[in-house]
């Protein structure tokens, strides 16, 4: 089932009311991800506000989902023992049958779920239509109610909850961020069609493309029989040779396992004979067919063959969407928010903690294309995270922040951000307000020096080419244009000089577009803008009162470094070294889970505790110079091959090989060196990427030594749907220049016409002369200087209308809409196919499908095969 989102509230709204003290916990199954945590400290914070009692259990992949149902969820159901529940899954199981994988569909058992209801928040796309348009224990089989639709509980109609539902007899329920209803109407209809349709054994043959087929077949198996088993009795007065071609019809057709039905009052002997006369087969209107030209009930194997058919079709709808490749949708934490906000509990640390799950989206490559390179243009005011929908998000977002946090009037101060600042202290010592703020895109600004916030940036590394040593001599005449010397920017930020902070953002702006860097930091012309869909581009900064001041960029990468490394990692050899175990066996994914979930703990607490966020900045720090490092010698060393579908390096040599082993750190490194090959190919191809603007993927391993396996992920390569949202500016230029074009052409008509014009006049004036002249030969000269003109019209014509064609048809290439799927990481569906085609070992527990874990040795086999798949829509 799903909710839709104007109910976002019917659920929670139902358990606030139903608790009690003897009431289970709510059970949260949360993603080890900075999304997913910040959903889980907002909706604890709703649960602890209604003395609702809950239990927080972390989830590594599918493995610790499957643990967690067969432990915890299982035991809850009220038909093994249990009082029911409900179990929130933040960021997990979208994607995969949860009442399978929980065990709350046992097989062979009528009565399902056991009063447990489970609520899905999850930003993963595809969804798994069983949860969405299923998911819900049937009612009782009576006489009127037999089919899947019929036997519905009451409020759901098509797997939408309505008003009318009543929650607690447990289910599946996902909730809608707008997706499902506005987009999976066509899937809707097929799976609603196939849990209705009978079972039926699909042995593969061709059907065939219409009923055409089946009204030869009916012929030959003798269908123009209308009286069963009495044809050989009737036929006696025709010829042989005809009865003799019709037997072997005759057989099959008394063969047929369901007879069709004899119409009672039919003229036996008169009936037969009426389907050989052709008076009868007239299609004159005066004279009706007769009782015996009923229409013919068509056989099993026709039934049989329709059925096969619409089952096939529906199939095949649902098999394309599971196929179109993974993406991402709204944010689970800005989900959560919009659940505070209906009840009415929004306030500054909900509304902080949903800023930096948005902002933590960004980071990590997580778009409507799947996890791919952020799409960027140069052309664009605007970043294309989730396209239009994120652009909104982001402004209610701002919009929020000027709601909660109005500013101060009276004071006579001017706010450093107003004067284009980045603000590095609170305003007084109880400050706690959250602000809009020109952020560049520098990594850490406030917590390291200007230098290497600069030199860490991926966004500087991809367009500066800092890897090279041309690239840090173009970083550092940047610097010297600024008139920032190297002495003072390797300075701490919040220590430099004032004078060269409040003159950064100016000389950024004067310099950048001379490095391609128009989006390095927020334009102008955003900065009185404050009303009505302003400041794009601007950041979000927090202060905790004199103790810090953070941007959500800046907590996003703190925590994510947490969840990765560890908090008290700051080399290679503090890192945790397990013992060395077999790919599929249990106690490796245990000893694995084991060591990531103190880590959730640890970020889980700096979200809330300041000292602990601060406590993290070393290990955020010491993880991005190992992906600049890293990075900087796998494009040196030119490691990166290229295969027949996509890029392809590996990590092993690396000093800080084992912290990539981790599939959130690797995704990392993967999107960092991306950027840089799709900056590389707008330079070769003049601004446009690879594979019709889709970009080339990347697939980057890293050896796992102590394992035996590579940890493998694949990325997109910067094109998808966010680029309809970036080609807005340029279509709107397109369009100036079509309207400019059509001026231009009209007046050029206008000089041709008035031209030819003037030719006319002054060869019918030549005419009249030569006439004059000679008056025997006029005729013919006038009928060839007609021709003559006729001609030249005619080229004239036809030159301008090949013109406009060509340019019509580049219009239309350009302007063409952009096919469902286009762009979509579809890495996922590839590696299952390999798996199924090869031998490889391979694991897939990762909620990310793009991540993979493969055996040392089965690596070069298994990339020999993907290389042949299709990894990008």
């Amino acid at each position: 089932m799903y909710l839709p989102r104007q109910l976002i509230s019917k659920l929670y709204l139902h358990l606030q009311n139903t608790r009690h003290p003897l009431s289970p916990p709510v059970l949260i199954l949360v993603a080890l991800e900075t999304d997913a945590l910040c959903a889980c400290r907002i909706l604890t914070q709703l649960l602890k506000h209604d003395y609702i009692p809950h239990k927080i259990q972390p989830v590594a992949g599918y493995s610790d989902l499957e643990r967690a149902g067969t432990e915890l969820v299982s035991p809850m159901m009220e038909t093994r023992g249990g009082a029911g529940g409900v179990v929130v899954c933040l960021g997990v199981g979208g994607m995969v049958d949860l009442g399978t994988v929980l065990g709350l569909e046992p097989e062979g058992e009528e009565n399902t779920f056991g009063g447990v209801e489970v609520w899905v928040i999850d930003s993963h796309r595809p969804w798994n239509l069983g949860n969405v348009f299923g998911g819900f224990p049937l009612e009782p089989e009576t006489e009127e109610a037999r089919t899947f639709s019929a036997r519905t509980p009451i409020g759901v109609n098509g797997g939408r909850i309505e008003r009318a539902y009543k929650p607690g007899k447990g289910g599946i329920i996902v909730m809608d961020d707008g997706d499902i209803q506005d987009e999976l109407s066509k899937e809707r209809d097929a799976y609603l069609a196939l849990v209705d349709m009978p079972e039926i054994e699909d042995d593969g043959q061709d059907l065939g493309d219409s009923d055409e087929d089946e009204s030869d077949n009916e012929e030959e198996t003798g269908g123009t029989s209308i009286v069963a088993g009495r044809k050989r009795k009737s036929w006696s007065d025709f010829d042989e040779d005809d009865d003799e071609d019709d037997r072997p019809r005759q057989r099959r057709r008394s063969n047929s396992s369901s007879p069709i039905p004899e119409s009672p009052r039919r003229p036996q002997h008169r009936g037969l004979i009426s389907l050989r006369d052709d008076a009868l087969f007239s299609s004159d209107a005066l004279e009706p067919p007769t009782a015996a030209q009923l229409p013919r009930a068509p056989s099993a194997k026709t039934l049989r063959r329709r059925l096969l058919r619409l089952r096939r079709e529906n199939e095949g709808v649902l098999r394309e969407y599971y196929r179109l490749g993974t993406s991402y949708s709204e944010p689970i934490s800005s989900m959560m928010y919009s659940l505070a906000s209906e009840l009415g509990r929004e306030d500054n640390d909900l509304l902080w903690l949903a800023i930096v799950g948005v902002t933590s989206m960004e980071l990590y490559g997580r778009s409507s294309a799947g996890i791919a390179v952020a799409a960027r243009r140069s052309d664009a005011r605007v970043s294309g995270w989730l396209g239009m929908r994120g652009a909104r998000i982001r402004q209610l977002l701002r919009d929020e922040v000027r709601r909660l946090n109005p500013p101060e009037i009276g004071n006579g101060r001017v706010l450093p951000e107003t004067t284009g600042i980045i603000p590095t202290t609170a305003r007084s010592p109880e400050d706690t307000s959250i602000r809009l703020s020109p952020e560049p895109k520098f990594l850490l600004i406030r917590h390291w020096s200007l230098y290497d916030s600069m030199l860490h940036s991926p966004y500087l590394f991809s367009r500066l080419k800092t890897w090279s040593e041309a690239g840090m001599k173009r970083l550092h005449k940047l610097l010297a244009k600024m008139g920032v010397s190297l002495v003072q920017c390797k300075q701490s930020y919040a220590h430099m000089d004032m004078m060269l902070k409040r003159e950064l953002r100016t000389k950024l702006l004067k310099y950048a577009s001379l490095y391609n860097l128009d989006e390095l930091v927020p334009t102008i012309d955003t900065d009185g803008k404050d009303r009505g869909g302003a400041k794009d581009g601007w950041g979000f900064v927090r202060s905790w009162g004199w103790r810090a001041t953070l941007s959500a960029q800046d907590v996003g990468v703190v925590v994510g470094a947490l969840l990765e490394v560890g908090k008290n990692t700051t080399s290679a050899d503090d890192l945790p070294a397990g013992p060395s175990q077999d790919l599929l066996g249990v106690d490796n994914n245990q000893s694995q889970s084991e060591e990531w979930i103190p880590r959730f703990w640890e970020a889980y607490d700096a979200l809330e505790d300041i000292e602990a966020l601060k406590a993290g900045l070393p290990t955020a720090q010491y993880l991005h110079k190992a992906i600049f490092t890293t990075g900087t010698t796998i494009l040196k060393k030119k490691q990166i091959s290229h295969l027949r579908a996509f890029r392809m390096c590996v990590v092993k040599d690396s000093p800080d090989a084992t912290l990539f082993n981790h599939p959130g750190a690797l995704t990392k490194l993967a999107l960092w060196i991306g950027e840089a090959l799709a900056e590389q190919e707008k330079e070769a191809t003049g601004g446009r990427l690879a594979h019709g603007g889709r970009g080339t993927p990347l697939v980057v391993a890293s050896l796992d030594d102590k394992r035996g396996v590579y940890v493998v992920v694949g990325t997109g390569g910067g094109g998808g749907p966010d680029t309809k949202f970036l080609d807005r500016e340029s279509a709107k230029k397109r369009a100036e220049e079509k309207e400019a074009k059509a001026k231009a052409k009209e007046a050029q008509r206008r000089i041709k016409e008035k031209i030819r014009a003037e030719k006319k006049e002054a060869k019918r004036k030549e005419k009249e002369e030569k006439k004059k002249a000679k008056s025997d030969a006029g005729g013919d000269d006038d009928e060839e200087e007609d021709n003559e003109e006729d001609s030249d019209d005619d080229s004239d014509l036809s030159d301008s209308d090949s013109d406009d064609d060509d340019e019509s048809d580049q219009d239309d290439e350009l302007d063409q809409e952009l096919e469902r799927g286009y762009g979509l990481n579809k890495f996922g569906t590839a590696f299952q196919d390999v798996v199924a085609e090869t031998n490889a070992r391979v694991r897939i527990d990762s909620f990310e499908h793009c991540v993979v874990e493969v055996k040392k040795e089965d690596l070069s086999g298994f990339l020999e095969s993907l290389s042949m798949k299709v990894v990008i829509g």
